[in-house]
């Protein structure tokens, strides 16, 4: 569990995000024990009355998280973060893995409401001062229709338009920029970046590579920009086996940590957040701050 000093109390009553992804693998023990760890997390904010929501970042669950009516999702995420104090608070992301009976019927089936509109696999909701945006990223990879990804990107600019929050964060499966074995990240992605760059966004938390990673805020072409730049975090360590890093890692990469299941906390304050990674065994890594743009 997070140190008394850490992260949210310092700023006193800020709601918490605890995000993660690549999550459940049936026989192995990663994801109970993010699973635990999430759980921990919730009780000791429900405790003292702070908000907290729990939003996964695509690959649910392995080999196949929507494969036939007898998924992996209820076999695997079921049986560790699908525990009631979870499923009450969470709100998913869908990854590749997620598309493995070729659409995500069996996850929009098992996530039911909280993964918003059925069919879709965007939607964006409020956390306490923060306007927070889940996309689906495999809009560009796995759906056979290239008209949806437009569709998405026409949404995200109408709800970034609507909403103009000082503090806004946006996640989804894919980074665009990773040291993982996807480096150097996503292209993809590229478009996506444009409209939360044009709307002042200033987190991204994606998952797919399996480690943690932290980025300077930078432009959508790489550049580091500290007055306006938007900070990516990967926590692709919910459970799934964990990966190697390139060397070198990424130009702006600023944290990097393997060999760690874990979560992201953030506490989104007014106008500002702090973040920590904490792994299974209660330890905390890369803590910090950030203020809004």
């Amino acid at each position: 569990m997070l140190p008394p000093d850490q992260v949210e109390s310092v700023l006193p009553g800020a709601p918490v995000m605890l995000a993660a992804g690549d999550i459940a693998v049936c026989g192995k023990s990663g994801d109970e024990g993010t699973a635990a760890l999430v759980e921990r997390n919730l009780a000791d904010d429900s405790a003292r009355n702070v908000q907290s929501v729990v939003a996964t970042l695509g690959d649910n669950a392995y080999p196949s998280g929507s494969n036939g009516v007898d998924s992996d999702l209820p076999r695997c995420f079921g049986s560790s973060w699908g525990r009631p104090k979870i499923m009450k608070v969470i709100r998913p992301s869908p990854g590749n893995h997620d598309y493995d009976s070729g659409n995500l019927d069996p996850y929009f089936r098992f996530f039911g409401q909280s993964a918003g509109p059925s069919g879709k696999g965007y939607y964006s909701y409020d956390v306490g001062n923060w306007h927070v945006v889940s996309l689906n990223s495999e809009f560009y990879f796995e759906d056979p229709d290239p008209s949806h990804a437009r569709t998405q990107e026409g949404w995200l600019r109408q709800d970034l338009k609507a909403h103009p929050a000082l503090c806004t964060l946006v996640y989804f499966h894919r980074p665009r920029f990773s040291s993982g074995i996807y480096y150097p990240g996503t292209p993809e992605m590229q478009t996506l970046w444009e409209i939360m760059d044009k709307a002042n966004v200033d987190l991204v938390v994606n998952g797919h590579e399996h480690h943690y990673e932290r980025f300077l805020p930078q432009t959508p072409g790489g550049v580091v920009d500290s007055a306006r730049g938007m900070t990516e975090i990967i926590a692709g360590t919910g459970g799934g086996t964990l990966r190697k890093l390139h060397d070198p890692v990424m130009a702006n990469s600023a944290a990097q940590l393997r060999n760690h299941f874990g979560i992201l906390k953030l506490a989104l304050g007014a106008g500002e957040y702090r973040h920590a990674f904490i792994d299974t065994d209660g330890g905390v890594w890369d803590s910090g701050a950030g203020k809004c743009h």
